[in-house]
């Protein structure tokens, strides 16, 4: 289906036919959605743009109303309108949206004109502005930012395309166009200036300065201000008869197209409007050449590039630019006068002269470029400066560009977006130049993303890895990349020597390193995912002095990165410089530095995720979660079976509250692997929790470890990890006794760890739940109470909405449907302030059993088919079965016997042995089946059993 948003709302079938939508609201709200197709858009959203100001009362309900008749009104197989717990989602393509495939098609267009592509970006721009019927979202009166941001986008697409009909040559169609666009929109001094050149170039000057005229009387009536420069500037050309000319540039020609760096590129184009010094930074391969060539080439007016990789004394500099200029001293005033130097005649030659000077390749010769450029500069009032160089010149003024990789693709984009990233466009039109045959299709898309991910985006190292695939397959290439080195170690034989391999690129700036940066350049590899200040600074272990002035030295000379507040290298950095580390001796010590210093923030980020602070440290774990999992699985290696099972302890809370159960489990197993099959002396806290951790995933022997009541007691020492209790209880089970053993249990563990309000709410809350399933209603609701208040008082929201998810379940069992309500909203604000997607696939299920068992069947339907989608999105296949068996209930509920079936066969297929919970929803799910059984063999119009496991 296509669906049109730029005009009236319209939906067509693949055959041109349109699928009526109906009133006026219905069609609003389909606009809403497929202005984020693809993504969940909030039901507050949805109501602000139905309603506006005056929504009705009720106006939730009024919502679902909608968006039930929308359903109806699409076609039903393609289930396009699916419910989330914070709205609705229509599940389309975004390229099957005019207004996306518009802005697309805008891009592309934009950047073919950026790079001279004329004859491209006029049919890509011509073809983006033919998909408009009429205003943008005319069917939407309660959306004008968003019409108004269409509305410029398409404005700013046709001056787009006129610039490139402009370079393919005006004609009088062009100027009949340009006219009528200019009285439409009078203010925009763009296509004014547009018209002037077309006019001009047509052999029409008279009428040129006419409309400059008109546009200057217009904008200072209405506005009160002046034309802009730019405007200004085409007036003074079409006065000089200069229009279309250019003035010298002296720049090395390029043999590639350009790819990428379009906001780099304006954002250089702007600095050398402002600025007299800006310099591009960033490490080898980056492209910084590349960019200053295009962003020169650019400008107006006379540009002089100087190539400084070949110097070899910085005292050179000064010639290297006289030579750029082609000043030679006999043309120069009393080139022999004792004393003066290349610099003087330098300022005597630029004194008066307006120029762009590109300086490249400065990090050589840094401290000599920059006294050359500090000179120049004060001399000569109309001279600028565009420098490339791995560090700054360091100079007052110096306006900085950082380069790093090309744009890659989050994860998670969709496929047709793909596309649009910088680095996935570079290794496509590279690999096409040396193997004409090759496409990036969905086949190989996720290897070309995996090379360009690897890579960092650098554009070098992609086209060093596109250039590979002349002779091998793509798939070879991806891997191979770790050993990159080797790989990537054949470039342009026109390229200089240090740009012709990988290794050369930053040989040449490891060279350029005193010994102290390079002593924390090799140390800082051992982190995995960047690292903080304070981490640094305790595992590399250089004196205080030295540390800070080489940290602060290697992100100068783009060897290391700061964003965010955390230090990284490139992956390709990193790797060279992980040789180094290698061959000083140094590794093992590093590691073992790395694994001390994130095994004691593992424990003080655990103590502090059940106290208020808990979100805080929840994110600074997920900032460190590389190099944690970095420290656990080289502990794991080298045979540290301490540590490794201590790592796995600290660490069990943080993977229950993330969802991380598959990943968790894995490297538990692979911890007692190492630890055997009985816990090692002083270890039995930690070997129980690599078992229980191991169980979710299917592995570890579960069975060794006993009862849940067998393990607390069996401690040589008071827990360090209290969740124990809870992952215990989960992997083997409940004690058997109920609620008093669950007391018992209690107070053993109280014995060992003395009073504490974490432990005494969670004890609460397992004796409030054995009180439930036994049918002390009053006694679990006291129970549960108490424990809400500790965990509140505790400051732990993860513990606060299980339990009032508890609290729902009790309330519904106890028919108070409005308590059950909430609850489980309490429940669900809690899970989504955790970001904990497991939780609220876990909300959701409750929330549609509560709904199920008081018979609204088709909210119930809602929340596990939502529930459902969150499981499989986050790996947990306990609630992936468990909300396949809710939509088998609601379907069996229904007299929909096949659906039932179906979801509920699908529901025991994965993911539900080895551990308590999950063979409870074996049994449940063998339950069901019999009831479906029953039901079939009743035959059509029997009741449905109400019954539930």
């Amino acid at each position: 289906m296509r669906f049109r948003i730029l005009g009236s709302t319209r939906v067509l079938l693949a055959d041109g036919r349109e699928i009526p939508v109906g009133g006026p609201r219905l069609r609003a709200l389909l606009t809403l959605l497929l202005l984020d197709a693809g993504h969940v858009v909030p039901a507050d959203r949805l109501i602000d743009g139905l309603y506006g100001d005056n929504p009705p009362r009720g106006a939730a309900n009024a919502l679902q109303s909608q968006v039930s008749r929308l359903r109806q009104a699409l076609p039903a197989e393609e289930n396009l309108v699916e419910f989330h717990p914070a709205g609705y989602r229509l599940a389309v393509d975004r390229e099957d949206v005019d207004a996306y495939r518009f802005e697309r098609l805008a891009e592309a267009g934009r950047r073919a004109l950026a790079r001279g592509d004329w004859p491209r970006a006029a049919t890509v721009l011509r073809e983006a502005s033919e998909l408009w019927r009429g205003p943008a979202l005319a069917d939407v009166p309660g959306a004008p930012a968003q019409a108004a941001r269409l509305d410029e986008l398409r404005l700013a697409a046709i001056e787009d395309r006129v610039d490139a009909d402009l370079a393919l040559g005006a004609s009088a169609a062009l100027v009949a166009e340009l006219r009528e666009f200019v009285v439409g929109h009078p203010l925009r001094e763009r296509s004014r200036g547009q018209l002037m050149r077309a006019l001009s170039a047509l052999g029409r000057p008279a009428e040129a300065l006419a409309e400059f005229e008109d546009a200057r009387r217009t904008l200072a009536d209405q506005l009160g201000t002046d034309p802009s420069a730019e405007l200004a500037a085409i007036h003074l050309a079409v006065l000089r008869g200069a229009e279309g000319g250019s003035t010298r540039k002296t720049l090395p020609s390029q043999l590639t197209t350009f790819v990428g760096r379009d906001e780099e590129l304006t954002r250089v184009g702007a600095l050398l409007g402002e600025r007299r010094l800006v310099t591009l930074i960033g490490p080898g391969g980056a492209g910084k050449t590349r960019l200053a060539i295009e962003a020169a080439g650019r400008l107006d007016g006379e540009v002089r590039f100087v190539e400084l990789a070949g110097l070899t004394d910085g005292s050179d500099v000064p010639q290297a630019v006289l030579t750029a200029l082609g000043l030679r001293d006999a043309g120069l005033r009393a080139p022999a006068e004792p004393g003066r130097q290349p610099t003087d005649r330098l300022v005597e030659a630029l004194a008066e002269r307006r120029l762009l000077v590109v300086l490249d390749n400065c990090e050589h010769v840094i401290a000599d470029t920059a006294r050359l450029a500090a000179r120049l500069l004060g001399a000569c009032p109309a001279l600028r400066v565009l420098a490339t160089s791995r560090e700054p010149l360091g100079l007052a003024g110096e306006a900085l560009c950082p380069l790093s990789g090309l744009t890659l693709p989050p994860v998670g984009t969709p496929e047709p977006d793909v596309h649009d990233y910088a680095a996935v466009r570079l290794f496509a039109q590279r690999a096409e130049d040396v193997a004409p045959d090759f496409t990036v299709t969905p086949a190989n898309l996720a290897t070309v993303l995996r090379i360009c991910r690897t890579l960092d985006g650098l554009p070098l190292a992609i086209e060093l890895a596109a250039a590979r695939v002349r002779a091998l397959p793509v798939t070879e290439v991806a891997a191979r990349l770790d050993d990159r080195f080797r790989l990537l170690s054949m470039g342009s034989r026109a390229a200089s020597p240090r740009h012709r391999t990988l290794r050369a690129v930053v040989e040449w700036s490891w060279d350029l390193l005193d010994e102290a940066e390079r002593q924390l350049a090799r140390r800082l590899t051992v982190f995995a995912g960047g690292t903080t200040l304070e981490a640094a600074e305790r595992v590399c272990d250089l004196p205080g002095g030295d540390f800070v002035a080489a940290l602060t030295s290697l992100v100068d000379k783009s060897f290391v990165e700061l964003a965010g507040g955390r230090y990284r290298m490139l992956e390709t950095v990193r790797a060279f410089c992980a040789e180094r580390l290698a061959e000083a001796g140094e590794a093992d010590d590093l590691r073992r530095a790395h694994t001390a210093y994130f095994l004691e923030f593992a424990w003080t980020a655990s103590d502090h995720l059940r106290r208020p602070e808990q979100l805080h440290w929840l994110r600074r774990l997920d900032a460190e979660r590389d190099n944690l999992h970095a420290a656990l699985r080289r502990a794991t290696a080298a045979g540290d079976a301490a540590d490794a099972a201590g790592m796995v302890a600290a660490l069990s809370f943080y993977w229950w509250l993330r969802g991380m159960r598959g990943e968790g489990a894995r490297l538990a197993a692979d911890v007692l692997g190492l630890l055997g099959t009985e816990a090692p002396p002083g270890l039995r806290e930690e070997y129980a929790l690599c078992v229980y951790n191991a169980s979710l995933g299917g592995f570890g022997p579960l069975d060794s470890l006993g009862t849940q009541r067998s393990v607390i007691p069996s401690l040589d020492r008071p827990p360090r990890q209290p969740f124990l209790l809870y992952l215990s209880g989960i992997s083997a089970g409940p004690p058997s006794g109920g609620s008093e053993h669950v007391e018992e249990l209690m107070r053993e563990l109280r014995r060992l760890v003395g009073p504490d309000e974490w432990i005494n709410a969670l004890g609460a809350m397992g004796s409030g739940s054995a009180q439930m399933f036994s049918g002390r209603w009053d006694q679990a609701e006291t129970d549960l109470e108490i424990a809400l208040d500790g965990f509140r008082q505790a400051g732990d929201r993860w513990g606060s909405m299980i339990t009032l998810g508890a609290l729902g379940e009790l309330a519904a069992r106890r028919d108070d449907p409005a308590a059950a309500a909430t609850s489980m909203d309490q429940a669900m604000t809690l899970a989504e302030e955790l970001e904990s997607v497991v939780d609220q696939a876990d909300m959701l299920r409750t929330r549609g059993e509560i709904r199920l068992r008081a018979g609204d069947l088709a909210a119930a339907r809602d929340d596990f088919a939502a529930a459902l989608l969150l499981a499989q999105r986050s790996g947990a296949p306990e609630f992936v079965a468990a909300a396949r068996l809710g939509l088998a209930q609601a379907a069996r509920l229904s007299g929909d016997l096949v659906e039932a079936r179906r979801f509920c066969e699908a529901a025991s297929t994965g993911g539900l042995t080895g551990w308590y919970v999950g063979e409870a929803t074996r049994a449940e799910i063998t339950f069901v089946l019999q009831q479906i059984t029953e039901a079939e063999k009743a035959g059509p119009g029997a009741p449905p059993s109400a019954d539930r496991a």
